[in-house]
């Protein structure tokens, strides 16, 4: 079962490529994209997006619409996400260690072939989990004890915008938030040990990354002459 959860998001994103390029070979772009996580957990009672993570892995863009200023990607992504607290000693530091497989799918408007806008949702198979406190797993001492096991996939709304550096490279900054909680946990306050309350755990991810468009400069080459030859179909 953990093999096929492993194998299933590359198969799927495959079977899309193959998708696209037999259905549309003179309209698709490939593309890279590398950069940083910096992300948090909502409900661990930590604040700040103190963890910083890879993000990482290959897209296919199909441009539509009678500029070619729409396009919808979809991505395969290796990102890490989770949790970090420095304490005032090493036993006081937190980690929540998450690595996600993870194919986000998104629509884009692109204005003046500059400045990119998206929106779409992800979904992420867990493939890797540690959690510490001080180095050690989590005990029943941890004032945060789940009350649930992790959910061992993500669901994720996405915002994203990028801007264009050069021919081929763009630069994006992407907010992601989970939508669906990923654990549940009881939370104990030290100051008052009586009453402990549930919270919900949700990541909460900003990414900051460059990509890569391999074939962009020749989408603008053929869009440049499309422009420019005369529509002979309609009498003058």
């Amino acid at each position: 079962m953990k093999l096929f959860r492993l194998l299933f998001l590359p198969v799927l994103f495959l079977v899309f490529v193959f998708f696209v390029e037999k259905s549309y070979s003179q309209r698709v772009l490939g593309a890279l994209s590398v950069g940083m996580n910096l992300t948090q957990v909502d409900g661990d009672e930590f604040f700040g997006f103190h963890k910083v993570g890879l993000n990482v892995g290959p897209m296919v863009i199909l441009p539509f619409g009678p500029k070619k200023n729409w396009s919808v990607s979809m991505e395969l992504l290796y990102s890490q996400k989770g949790s970090h607290h420095k304490g005032q000693t090493d036993t006081t530091t937190y980690w929540l260690k998450q690595d996600y497989a993870e194919i986000p799918v998104l629509l884009h408007f692109t204005d003046k072939k500059i400045i990119s806008v998206g929106v779409g949702f992800s979904y992420g198979q867990l493939i890797n989990f540690k959690e510490t406190f001080g180095g050690q797993p989590i005990d029943t001492g941890f004032f945060a004890q789940p009350t649930s096991s992790l959910s061992n996939f993500d669901i994720s709304a996405i915002g994203d915008l990028q801007i264009r550096l050069w021919t081929k490279l763009w630069a994006g900054v992407r907010y992601q938030y989970s939508v669906k909680s990923n654990r549940s946990v009881m939370i104990t306050d030290p100051n008052d040990p009586k009453n402990p309350f549930p919270r919900e755990q949700y990541n909460n991810v900003i990414t900051i990354r460059l990509t890569w468009v391999f074939n962009q400069e020749k989408r603008d080459k053929e869009n440049k002459i499309y422009k420019a030859t005369p529509d002979y179909s309609t009498p003058q």
